[in-house]
């Protein structure tokens, strides 16, 4: 009874900048940006709105794909494989209908690689997730 219990030590988590927090969605979001631009200028001189049009391209590519990699453990597989579907159909639709491409060929485009990404993303969270949706065992 003269035994008494420890106060638990509560540390602060520190923020940190890694590859799997900003890294990858700012060197996607980059590299997106730069080629819509490209892709828009459609070789000739640079202007403030193509300028304009990469760097905000880039943010919300950035923006969506932190956002999904940050929270896409509380959504069940299916919902997670149709999210990251529809983000990639949309980028590469968006990024075909800026070479002057048809609006109906673009979001067939865009369906074709949502379907296709889609298909990809849920074999590999089913294939890798026990039916809790825990990491599965190596």
């Amino acid at each position: 009874m003269g035994a008494h219990a420890a106060v638990p030590v509560r540390r602060r988590r520190q923020a940190t900048t890694s590859a799997h927090g900003w890294g990858l969605p700012l060197t996607l979001g980059v590299v997106y940006g730069l080629y819509a631009s490209t892709v828009e200028r459609h070789g000739g001189p640079l202007s403030w709105g193509q300028f304009w049009l990469g760097l905000i391209s880039a943010v919300v590519l950035a923006g969506a794909v932190y956002g999904l990699r940050r929270t896409g453990r509380a959504l069940p597989r299916e919902p997670r494989a149709a999210a990251w579907g529809a983000l990639a159909g949309l980028a590469v639709g968006f990024l075909f209908s800026l070479s002057g491409a048809s609006v109906l060929s673009a979001a067939v485009l865009g369906l074709v690689v949502a379907a296709a990404v889609f298909c990809v993303a849920f074999y590999l969270f089913y294939t890798h997730e026990d039916a809790a949706g825990r990491p599965a065992p190596s």
